[in-house]
């Protein structure tokens, strides 16, 4: 298995683009001063009448970035008040324009609430206590890995038309779903081009997925039975086990990490995107 690594947001996004362990060494240092002097914490945000973070503002992505780099993919872009990614159509962050979109901000104990749609036959996700995860190569170069990697997905999907509803076991693959673990029940979707509510609380372990108003998965992590359905899935030990070690440990030490948005190749929009730490 290739070793992978865990480092400072700025650090590894300088770090994509270094080819040779000198390179490397000089964009840590300058990525780790950038990182230290732009972090201001969700303080920045602000609050509503219910006491969460406002964290997109629905007229530009400030507090976003790219997962694994330092600026937006110009594929996600704001759409009358919502983020709007622009597929290509060819599956998972084809083009180089496109990628993940995550949240600046790491977070821990909190509830997030926001409202998402899909195009007809749309797949996408919500990630959370998402790392940036990096492989090391022989040579001493880094390869970032896919977010989901080292995240639980909350899955976002076209259920009628998209044909991995009907794959995974028991509809573990539609909207809501912790994805290819725990099936979304009831399954209340609303379809392709409505917005659909989402709801994540984390919260010491305990894990909770919301849709349009009702608690459709709960489970918890770092227990023997997160390790079970780990085991079970295609993230299990055996079949992938980078992704095994990293979601095994959710969060890393600090059980904390980052939230995003997948790029599965289709259109998707999110909007009205609040949280609340709890710790």
């Amino acid at each position: 298995m290739k070793k992978i690594v865990i480092l400072a947001a700025g650090v590894i996004a300088m770090m994509a683009s270094c080819t040779s362990k000198n390179a490397n060494s000089n964009a840590a240092a300058e990525a780790a001063d950038s990182v230290a002097a732009e972090a201001t914490g969700l303080a920045q945000y602000p609050v509503d009448e219910e006491g969460y973070y406002v964290i997109f503002n629905g007229k530009d992505l400030n507090g976003w970035r790219g997962y694994g780099r330092d600026t937006i993919p110009s594929r996600w872009t704001v759409e009358d008040g919502a983020i709007k990614f622009t597929g290509a159509g060819g599956g998972e962050a084809q083009p180089a324009d496109g990628g993940d979109l995550i949240f600046g901000e790491k977070l821990k104990n909190f509830e997030l609430e926001l409202e998402w749609k899909v195009s007809k036959g749309g797949n996408s996700g919500i990630f959370y206590l998402a790392q940036e995860a990096y492989s090391e190569n022989e040579d001493g170069t880094k390869t970032l890995e896919p977010i989901y990697i080292s995240a639980p997905e909350y899955q976002v999907l076209d259920n009628a038309n998209h044909p991995d509803a009907k794959l995974g076991v028991d509809g573990n693959r539609m909207s809501a779903s912790l994805y290819d673990m725990i099936p979304a029940k009831p399954q209340n979707q609303k379809p392709y081009g409505e917005w659909n509510k989402a709801k994540i609380l984390v919260y010491k372990g305990t894990v909770v997925h919301g849709q349009n108003g009702e608690n459709v998965v709960e489970y918890h992590l770092w227990t023997p039975q997160w390790t079970e359905m780990l085991q079970k899935s295609k993230f299990s030990e055996e079949k992938w086990p980078a992704a095994f070690a990293l979601l095994n440990n959710c969060g890393g030490e600090n059980h904390e990490g980052y939230i995003g948005f997948q790029d599965h190749g289709d259109d998707v929009w999110f909007r009205n995107i609040r949280v609340k730490p709890l710790d």
